[in-house]
């Protein structure tokens, strides 16, 4: 992507490196303190930072940034996993495109959820921005292994694949209810995804496509010189 080069040696050195490190620092400080503040109550902590157009409007502008750090769970043991893999998925991302690049990626997926809550009215959180690093990262090293369960390895690709199902079931689900907007709104959360993997998709068909008119063609050639041999 030529214009991301260009972006990046103009503004790369105002990149955040590390950046899944402090996102993921933070998803653990947002835990504790929903147990500090909040007795544990999930529900406490969400509605008091996540992404609510409604309480934007009226002055709690915060919540464009606190709904990134809301974590995908809330348990003492488990967010330390999570969290593991967070850092882990932006580390391997950073190492392969450099920090520019990701905080691209990144934040053109803030500002994709930030537009889906407005179209939609409806509140959301950091769980599309995880789904869409772990989908870049299921792309980019397909055959890495993880512990399912810490004792199953399963390699990421397939994770990804069931995300990605997931994500096109949602879309199916709305469009076919005639819930435009949120069938739209799902797709612009993940539009960081789109921007940098599409392209490579749409290639990966062509090709496709190609190497399958290629062996038509070789298959019908081959039929006519033996259907010309018994002439």
């Amino acid at each position: 992507m030529k214009w991301l080069s260009r972006l990046e040696r103009r503004y790369g050195r105002y990149a955040i490196s590390n950046l899944t490190m402090y996102i993921a620092v933070m998803n653990i400080a947002v835990v504790f303190l929903s147990y500090i503040l909040f007795g544990g109550s999930v529900y406490n902590t969400v509605y008091s930072l996540a992404l609510l157009p409604d309480k934007v409007l009226q002055g709690q502008v915060w919540r464009l940034v606190t709904f990134i750090f809301l974590p995908d769970t809330y348990s003492l043991i488990w967010i330390f996993f999570a969290a593991y893999l967070t850092y882990i998925i932006g580390a391997s991302l950073e190492r392969y495109w450099g920090s520019f690049r990701l905080n691209v990626y990144f934040f053109t997926g803030v500002i994709g959820s930030i537009i889906a809550a407005f179209i939609t009215g409806a509140g959301y959180t950091g769980y599309y921005l995880n789904l869409s690093l772990f989908l870049a990262f299921a792309t980019l090293f397909p055959d890495y292994e993880l512990l399912l369960f810490f004792i199953l390895p399963v390699k990421v690709k397939w994770l990804g694949l069931i995300n990605a199902f997931y994500l096109i079931s949602l879309i199916i689900r709305y469009a076919l209810s005639k819930n435009w907007q949120l069938a739209a709104a799902v797709l612009v959360a993940v539009i960081n995804y789109l921007v940098f993997f599409g392209g490579d998709f749409i290639n990966w068909v062509k090709m496709k496509r190609q190497v399958a008119r290629n062996r038509k063609r070789f298959f019908d050639q081959v039929n006519s010189y033996r259907n010309n041999r018994y002439y």
